[in-house]
């Protein structure tokens, strides 16, 4: 899953972002209403994480316009007020879910993981596929029934990878998807953590490279040794 942050206190933003990456979601920051709009016209998002009472377009403006478009993605509101009104007012905007400030780091998580569910372009929550099975709330793995370690990174990847279904998903598909805007899409990250992803789910190998175009998740009988 991949989050746009829209908060303009950057303690506070940067201090989610972090507790994010640690349950292996990929999140941006923006500061400001036109920040945020530029992002989200250059990048694809799961979730926004809107704070109302932002500078430029407020968050209320920006969820109308993300309401009204096609595939758009869902809208967690923050805001300090914690009123009915200001509660009604928000959902009459455009968003989907309301959390008021403060709020714990794991309750903003599961709430995003729920919002992912309901997405109608999101995988279920749930993945199974050519004998491997993701959890992405337990954060488990497994390989026919063998329970499997993974780094956040490699989670990450591997849930990209399965929720294509045996889909080719691109190198620069992953970096959008599994990283976040500071990427390098010149790095080998991609590459290493598909190899390391492989061996660690390990023989017969499973996910296979189309030259040229990306990896996929396949039958054991169609994948590539490392």
């Amino acid at each position: 899953m991949r989050v746009l942050i829209v908060e303009d206190e950057l303690f506070l933003a940067e201090a989610v972002r972090d507790g994010l990456r640690l349950e292996s979601i990929a999140a941006d920051i923006a500061g400001d209403g036109d920040t945020a709009l530029f992002q989200l016209a250059v990048n694809r998002y799961d979730v926004v994480i809107l704070d109302r009472d932002i500078p430029g377009p407020n968050g209320d403006e920006i969820a109308r316009r993300l309401a009204s478009a096609s595939q758009s993605p869902r809208v967690l509101m923050l805001t300090a007020a914690d009123r009915l009104d200001d509660k009604e007012s928000g959902f009459a905007s455009g968003a989907d879910d309301y959390l008021t400030k403060p709020f714990a780091l794991r309750e903003l998580v599961l709430r995003l993981r729920a919002l992912e569910r309901r997405s109608a372009v999101s995988a279920p929550p749930v993945l199974e596929f050519a004998g491997i099975r993701l959890d992405p709330f337990r954060r488990e793995v497994s390989r026919d029934g063998r329970d499997i370690e993974l780094t956040r990174k490699q989670f990450a990847v591997l849930a990209v990878l399965l929720g294509s279904r045996g889909g080719i998903v691109s190198a620069e598909d992953l970096l959008e998807r599994a990283w976040d805007e500071n990427a390098d899409p010149f790095t080998n990250a991609v590459r290493i953590t598909i190899s390391t992803l492989r061996k660690r789910l390990g023989e017969p190998w499973v996910i296979a490279t189309v030259p040229g175009v990306g990896y996929r998740i396949a039958e054991p009988t169609d994948a590539e040794s490392p």
